[in-house]
């Protein structure tokens, strides 16, 4: 597991987790299965694709989780 990615739920954070956090959180996995910190010309689309997918996964999983003792969910 990438160690640079943190938790993106409450209450590991104050507060809900941005779109700048949950895309670096992608960008960092993405980077880290690859094995490019920055993809070649010829992978870029691919790259920046699996950054959106697993981005959009993210903010899927954060919207739909029931953490105990918790009121909020993301807008």
């Amino acid at each position: 597991m990438c160690r640079s990615i943190k938790t993106l739920r409450p209450p590991v954070i104050p507060e809900e987790a941005t779109e700048e956090e949950i895309r670096a959180a992608a960008l960092q996995y993405v980077r880290k299965v690859s094995g490019f910190r920055a993809p070649a010309a010829h992978n870029r689309e691919v790259f920046d694709h699996a950054v959106e997918a697993i981005a959009a996964a993210t903010a899927e999983l954060l919207d739909g989780l029931e953490v105990r003792g918790a009121t909020t969910q993301r807008a």
